[in-house]
């Protein structure tokens, strides 16, 4: 504060990163999923034989590879709130994913959260384009205050100008022409997940790729660590590690991915987070039993408890090989335990990656 008083310039990575940055720069943001759209997109326009940069929290510091950008080359940049917050510059494709109030416990209030996420667009000029998502709410608030020309997609409804998912494919509906990607062949799980497919696509498609470089990418992209993870099969019982899992939402799509029944383990340091529709959801799912953890075991109780959740509840374990070995002991042939917390890591466990790091560690020793 001071030195901003006495005119000494402040400026953040990201701000600098745009100022040096030669090459256009297609910026993702969202509460959840932006890790897993901007290295799927990168996986796609990795098969096109684009010269493309992965930065921002996934792939490299923006600054470390700033030097060996061209005009020639394609930035893909993931954007958190925080890097966004004070940035005077729009990316020259923004993409605005699944938006809901996370982070609450940072900013003053969801209004704050919402005006930082607005910088992705609000600095477009005409020639930019905006890539939206219509099903929620959030989302399209920030689309309003883009300039350039705005493309939507969904998984819930047809779109006039953009990308829908409709039994089995992607219709892309661009620039007059509608085309169906097959995604058959891909390895990411969940609803959620054909949201970031829907956005990738869209975002690869008015890049000029061609059906084939899409669905390549689509295939040949495996899914990041602890997002719906599979681990490994024990006693005909599936584990997946979907650690990143940080907000009650992440934890509904997890639920959501798994016709079968579920061993959930949850809970975790607190985010202000509003537990009342995850526990609608698990009340109304297959959920067998449920191993609750952290600061927030109580809360999460008391909400599950009132919506009438009648399965197997499994409190006060401390430490990820007794939470494992339960789950193991609990859960039935044909079953899968799924660790998607809803909640931050900190307090047992360093961060989200070591929560489930841990976790494959004490599966993997069953």
């Amino acid at each position: 504060v001071q030195a901003k008083k006495s005119g000494a310039l402040i400026t953040s990575q990201t701000k600098l990163f745009f100022d040096l940055c030669k090459a256009p720069i297609i910026g993702i943001t969202g509460t959840k999923g932006k890790g897993t759209t901007s290295s799927l997109l990168y996986e796609m326009l990795g098969v096109s034989g684009r010269k493309v940069f992965l930065a921002g929290n996934i792939g490299n510091p923006p600054l470390e590879v700033v030097e060996q950008i061209t005009e020639n080359s394609l930035v893909i940049l993931e954007l958190s709130s925080f890097q966004l917050i004070d940035l005077e510059k729009s990316p020259n494709i923004a993409v605005v994913l699944m938006v809901t109030s996370e982070h609450l416990d940072w900013h003053k209030n969801t209004d704050e959260y919402i005006n930082a996420k607005k910088k992705i667009v609000e600095n477009q000029n005409e020639k930019d384009t905006a890539v939206i998502s219509n099903d929620y709410p959030m989302s399209k608030k920030i689309g309003e205050a883009a300039n350039g020309q705005k493309y939507y997609f969904s998984t819930k409804s047809e779109i006039a100008n953009g990308a829908y998912y409709k039994e089995g494919k992607i219709v892309l509906n661009t620039k007059d022409k509608i085309e169906q990607i097959d995604i058959t062949g891909t390895s990411l799980l969940g609803m959620h997940n054909l949201q970031n497919i829907c956005a990738a696509a869209l975002v690869a498609k008015l890049l000029d790729l061609t059906k084939n470089e899409i669905e390549k990418g689509i295939v040949g992209f495996k899914g990041l660590p602890h997002r719906l993870e599979f681990v490994r099969q024990v006693n005909e019982v599936r584990y997946y590690n979907d650690s990143a899992s940080t907000i009650p939402e992440t934890a509904i799509a997890a639920i959501n991915a798994f016709k079968q029944p579920k061993v959930l383990i949850l809970g975790g340091s607190s985010k202000n987070s509003d537990f009342s529709t995850l526990g609608k959801v698990i009340v109304d799912s297959n959920v067998s039993t449920l191993i609750l953890i952290g600061q927030e075991a109580n809360r999460i109780k008391d909400v599950v408890a009132s919506a009438g959740f009648s399965g197997l509840l499994v409190e006060g374990l401390r430490d990820m090989k007794e939470i494992v070995t339960k789950a193991s002991e609990v859960a039935k042939t044909g079953e899968v335990v799924v660790l998607s917390p809803a909640c931050a890591s900190f307090g047992i466990f360093k961060n989200y990656q070591d929560r489930g790091e841990q976790f494959k560690k004490a599966v993997n020793g069953l």
